[in-house]
């Protein structure tokens, strides 16, 4: 498979502390700035900052073709630590309450998480991009402002528990659009010991779109600023 699907869709290797929106913007005045090209730019599922991983760019007359994208399955590669929790449920804010975990062997482990497979309803982390009211709810928890997100419907096709070195898991999720990985974390913490955070995530696949077959985002950067590259892949005009 090509880094490419359609010649108008991308695949992107999301870096550390990046948005999806960030990289979207970069992309479009990357074209801008060389090639003076004004060209819609989006993308097909929202990471974290603190999230790697695939991210699929819509670019020119692609951007109408991301909706179908984002419908469908995710995978994830995540590591979590059962000994804390955080408000973000990851590393973007400080912990605040710590657990023993002395008590927990891998067979808990193993049928805790392995209880989460199947169809569920899940609430989204108060620091999401959730709009409540018209604002991002992460806006409000920046604040400290209490909001209360609605459960959303989702399913955990499957669980891979991939290496345990305690207070550390790692495993890999086959999920469905719109689930929180963050959220899934903390939910299997409480049931361990009270809760949990996400130390390291990454997204592996979209459907059979894979991050093996991705574009490292400073490689597509100079890619795009080639004209001949952007002669066979973007048009001038969105129709």
């Amino acid at each position: 498979m090509m880094s490419y699907i359609n010649k108008l869709l991308f695949l992107i290797d999301k870096p550390i502390g990046w948005t999806s929106f960030d990289v979207v913007k970069k992309i479009r005045n990357t074209i801008y700035k060389h090639h003076g090209i004004q060209t819609k730019v989006g993308h097909a599922g929202t990471l974290d900052p603190l999230a790697t991983g695939l991210l699929i760019i819509g670019i020119g007359k692609g951007t109408k073709l991301l909706s179908k994208i984002s419908n469908l399955d995710k995978t994830y590669r995540v590591t979590f630590d059962i000994s804390a929790v955080t408000p973000s449920f990851d590393r973007e804010t400080n912990i605040i309450k710590t657990f023993d975990y002395n008590h927990i062997d891998e067979t808990t482990i193993h049928n805790t998480i392995k209880s989460f497979i199947g169809e569920q309803y899940q609430t989204p982390p108060v620091f999401s991009a959730k709009i409540v009211n018209g604002v991002r709810a992460y806006k409000y928890a920046q604040k400290g402002v209490h909001v209360e997100l609605k459960k959303i419907k989702i399913n955990i096709r499957n669980i891979f528990i991939e290496e345990i070195n305690l207070p550390h898991v790692r495993m890999k999720v086959e999920c469905s659009k719109g689930t929180y990985i963050r959220s899934l974390v903390n939910d299997i913490g409480k049931k361990l010991t009270g809760g949990a955070y996400v130390v390291e995530l990454k997204r592996i696949a979209i459907g059979n779109f894979t991050i093996e077959n991705s574009y490292e985002f400073k490689h597509f950067l100079n890619l795009i600023s080639d004209i001949n590259f952007v002669k066979n892949f973007i048009e001038n005009k969105n129709k």
